[in-house]
């Protein structure tokens, strides 16, 4: 038997519009080489080519002049060119004007990461949030093809596939998709509830890492747990949330959650659709920040993540430690200079995930902050009160317990969390210290 044909590689081309009224604080080489890792990461293209295209002004009609729509289209046409890729936001009509001269497909940014989460998701709840992203996006722009939305491959049909020759121009089909795929998620959103509400009953804090894609949590994840979630020199390798139960080498039992990676510009339908994954940082005792230190606009980045998990409505008052990976990237001038740094931050420690140079050091602070302070207090429960009598005792609280006329009088050392537990299953009056 011969070997089966390999699939056709579609060929691509990436065009980052540098556009001078635009006050990005990204460098244009940077935010091109960004959006060709993007390119690289979704399977089944193969990248030609790249180019910046410096512009005074966005041309409403065709994003670009004439002159160098034509000079493009030479350079497309020479390198069998069937997806152009472009690297930032592409109106309809620019899009529908652009695929008409250049006779190709165009991808704008937000279209491109759609496609890659589309590639990526595997739980049930990664499927729909993606999909809902993705008529969300489609929704607006109706000269993208349909098939009675039926998707007729894997992927969101951006780039093609069989079936690709209808266009549908039925905003309301999208809404009735939109309101049926919403109350899929509404039973997956409240399932995910129960697991949280039942975690919440075992005293674990959940520490969430978080960050820029591709900065090394899947790696942290995998060198902490032993799991091994796929992590590879690629954005958005992982893409749904995965949690596991690890004890820190304090002897401390954690709960360590791995989120989906943040990107400049991530697109609005995402943030939306991902907000129920996401609610696992919002309700974390520690967030952690991992960084790619070694990366030319990893300040940029650490930006983006910080504006993100304000979106998100991270609660201020929640510990956030910043992780400096990829040290083992670094010379040793920037070495130093960085190592410096760290040591004058309490929240900062440079590490290498891949080597675990630094990580003992990092997790020692895991459990310091997970280690609040305890108030002490004296409570006086009556004789019928044996339930709250025994959780006090099972979360190994009680310092010394008497029996009055009235009842037991325990003194009780903990924390405001737990203080907050025992309140919130007993009651408020019990807490009120005799």
């Amino acid at each position: 038997m011969g070997n089966a044909p390999e699939a056709h590689e579609t060929h691509a081309w990436v065009l980052h519009p540098d556009i001078k009224t635009d006050h990005s604080a990204r460098a244009a080489a940077d935010a091109l080489a960004e959006a060709v890792s993007l390119a690289h990461a979704l399977p089944g293209l193969e990248v030609m080519g790249e180019t910046i295209v410096r512009l005074p002004r966005a041309h409403p009609g065709k994003l670009f002049g004439k002159g160098k729509i034509a000079e493009l289209a030479e350079l497309f046409k020479a390198a069998d060119v069937e997806l152009v890729l472009i690297d930032g936001h592409v109106s309809p009509v620019q899009q529908r004007n652009l695929e008409k001269e250049w006779g190709v497909k165009i991808l704008d940014r937000t279209g491109l990461i759609l496609e890659i989460f589309s590639d990526r998701a595997r739980t049930r709840e990664g499927v729909l949030q993606v999909e809902m992203a993705a008529l969300s996006y489609q929704r607006t722009r109706l000269v993208r093809a349909w098939t009675h939305l039926e998707r007729q491959r894997g992927g969101l049909g951006f780039v093609g596939g069989p079936g690709e020759t209808q266009i549908e121009s039925d905003r309301r089909a999208i809404d009735i998709q939109l309101v049926r795929l919403q109350k899929q998620l509404d039973k997956v959103v409240k399932t995910r509830e129960l697991h949280r509400s039942a975690r919440a009953k075992v005293p674990y804090p959940i520490v969430a890492l978080v960050g820029y894609t591709n900065a090394g949590k899947s790696t942290l994840f995998n060198y902490m747990t032993g799991a091994k979630v796929l992590a590879k020199d690629m954005l958005f390798a992982t893409l749904d949330p995965t949690m596991r139960a690890v004890k820190l080498p304090s002897g401390m039992d954690v709960i360590l959650s791995d989120t989906v990676g943040f990107i400049s510009d991530l697109p609005t339908e995402l943030v939306a659709s991902f907000r129920a994954t996401l609610e696992e940082v919002t309700a974390a005792q520690l967030v952690v920040h991992v960084r790619d230190i070694a990366h030319p606009e990893t300040a940029e980045q650490a930006q983006d993540v910080d504006t993100i998990l304000e979106t998100l409505g991270l609660d201020r008052d929640v510990p956030l430690i910043e992780m400096w990976n990829k040290s083992d990237c670094l010379d040793c001038q920037a070495m130093d200079a960085l190592q410096n740094a760290a040591e004058r931050s309490d929240n900062i420690y440079l590490t290498s995930a891949l080597t675990g140079a630094g990580v003992p050091e990092f997790l020692e602070a895991v459990s310091k902050r997970l280690t609040p302070d305890k108030t002490q207090s004296v409570l006086i429960l009556k004789f019928d009160q044996g339930r709250a009598r025994a959780w006090l005792f099972e979360q190994g609280l009680v310092n010394q317990e008497q029996q009055t006329q009235e009842g037991f009088c325990l003194t009780i050392s903990w924390t405001a969390r737990q203080k907050k537990a025992f309140s919130d299953q007993f009651g408020p009056k019990l807490v009120s210290e005799s």
